[in-house]
C-alpha cells in the first residue's frame, strides 16, 4: 500500500527508481545511479537475478549475490531490492513508493526485443539522464575477451589468418550506438562529481591502500571493506598505466588510470585517492597524508622497479598489515572467468548489439515517419 514520506525539511519525499543487472559494476553504472539520486531524496536499487538477466540477455559475469554486494557498496545507494523483474512496471514503483524510475539514454530490450521501460514511459513516471559514454559491461568483457587476441599481443606477434579475417569481418560490420567499443574521456568536472569532498579529521585514523584496483570487482570490495574497519578515513592509492603493466604484464591493465579512479571514487568504503601514486610507500606519502596505518590484502607484493620492498617504509615505522579476506578473486581470475566461457561471452554480446541496432534502427525510421 502506498503511503506518504517525508524528507528532512517536511516536505514529501521524492522517492527515484533505478534498475539494472549492474554485472560487471562500472563506474558508467555508478554516474548512472549518482545522476538518479539528485533528481530526488531517496535512491532504490533494483537488480536482476542470474535467471532473468540469462534470459533477456545472457549469462552474467557474476552472480547474483556478488552484484548485490557491489550495488550496496556505490555511496549514493539508499536501498536494493534483490531479484527485481527485468521490465520495471507501475505495480513495482507503487509496491516501493517511488515516484518514478530512471534510466540512461540508452535502449534496454527484454528477450523479445521490445521497450523495458514501454509502461512507465506511457504513465508519464520515466525521466531519462545521460549514459555515460565510453563504458559499458559489453564494452569491458570485449576488452577481457581480446587478451587472447591482437589487443594484448606481445611485440614481433602477429594473428593467425582465419582471425585476422574474423577480426576485419567484426570491424566492417554494424554495431548497435549503445554497445560499441569506445574510448573514455575523464574531466575534473566528472571526478569532483564522483568525489565525497570530505577531509580527514585531526582525530581520524588514516588507512593508505594501493593498487592497481583492475576492472573494480568483488574482491576489492571485500578488501576495502575490510580495511575501512582499522580506521575512520581510507586513502587509496592508484597505479599508473605504465606501472601496473611493469608488475602485472602486457595484458594489463584492462582499465585506464582513470576509469580506475571514477570505480574507486564510488565505493562508499573510499574517501580519497591518489591518482599516479608511487609504487613505493615512502616516508614522505607517509608524512603527506598523516598516515598511521599501511595496509595489504590478498594479493601478491611485487618488487618495486630496482628490485626492493615497496612497503619498507612502512613496516620499519610499524604502521604496516596484512589482512585476508573472504574473497579471492582477483582481476586475472575474474579475466579467466570470462575466458573460460568465451563463446557464451561472444554470443551474448552479438546477440545484444543485434537487438538494440535493431531497435534503433525502428526508432529512426519511425522518428522519419512522424517527421513527415
Amino acid at each position: 500500500m502506498s503511503q506518504t514520506l517525508c524528507n528532512g525539511s517536511g516536505k514529501k519525499q521524492v522517492r527515484v527508481w533505478v534498475d539494472g543487472c549492474f554485472d560487471m559494476v562500472h563506474f558508467g553504472h555508478a554516474n548512472l545511479i549518482r545522476q538518479a539520486k539528485l533528481l530526488g531524496d531517496y535512491l532504490i536499487v533494483g537488480v536482476h537475478s542470474d535467471e532473468e538477466i540469462t534470459k533477456h540477455k545472457g549469462p552474467p559475469v557474476f552472480n547474483q549475490e556478488e552484484r548485490y554486494r557491489m550495488v550496496r557498496a556505490i555511496k549514493w545507494v539508499d536501498e536494493i531490492v534483490e531479484g527485481a523483474p527485468y521490465c520495471t512496471t507501475i505495480e513495482t514503483l507503487d509496491k516501493y513508493n517511488c515516484d518514478f524510475v530512471c534510466h540512461g539514454d540508452d535502449i534496454s530490450v527484454t528477450a523479445d526485443g521490445s521497450d523495458a521501460y514501454q509502461e512507465v514511459k506511457d504513465a508519464g513516471r520515466y525521466r531519462e539522464v545521460s549514459r555515460t559514454q565510453g563504458v559499458s559491461t559489453t564494452d569491458i568483457v570485449g576488452r577481457m575477451l581480446l587478451v587472447t587476441k591482437s589487443h594484448h599481443k606481445r611485440e614481433g606477434e602477429d594473428l593467425p589468418d582465419k582471425e585476422r579475417v574474423h577480426q576485419i569481418q567484426k570491424d566492417a560490420s554494424g554495431h548497435s550506438p549503445w554497445t560499441g567499443v569506445s574510448q573514455f574521456l575523464a574531466t575534473t568536472k566528472r571526478i569532483v562529481q564522483f568525489s565525497g569532498g570530505r577531509e580527514a579529521k585531526p582525530t581520524d585514523k588514516v588507512i593508505y591502500v594501493a593498487g592497481a584496483f583492475d576492472c573494480f570487482h568483488i574482491g576489492h570490495l571485500t578488501f576495502l571493506e575490510k580495511a575501512a574497519t582499522y580506521g575512520d578515513y581510507v586513502i587509496v592509492g592508484l597505479h599508473t598505466d605504465t606501472e601496473v603493466n611493469r608488475y602485472c604484464g602486457s595484458n594489463y591493465p584492462i582499465m585506464n588510470l582513470h576509469e580506475r579512479v571514477l570505480s574507486v571514487l564510488a565505493c562508499r568504503h573510499v574517501d580519497e585517492v591518489v591518482i599516479g601514486a608511487p609504487y613505493t610507500v615512502s616516508r614522505d606519502i607517509m608524512a603527506h597524508f598523516k598516515v598511521n596505518l599501511v595496509i595489504h590484502g590478498n594479493s601478491k607484493v611485487y618488487a618495486d622497479s630496482v628490485g626492493g620492498d615497496p612497503y619498507a617504509e612502512p613496516k620499519k615505522q610499524e604502521k604496516f598489515r596484512l589482512i585476508g579476506t573472504e574473497s579471492t578473486l582477483n582481476t586475472a581470475g575474474l579475466v579467466q572467468r570470462i575466458i573460460e566461457h568465451r563463446q557464451l561471452y561472444e554470443a551474448r554480446n552479438l546477440k545484444k548489439e543485434k537487438k538494440e541496432l535493431a531497435v534503433y534502427e525502428a526508432t529512426r525510421q519511425d522518428q522519419g515517419f512522424k517527421a513527415v
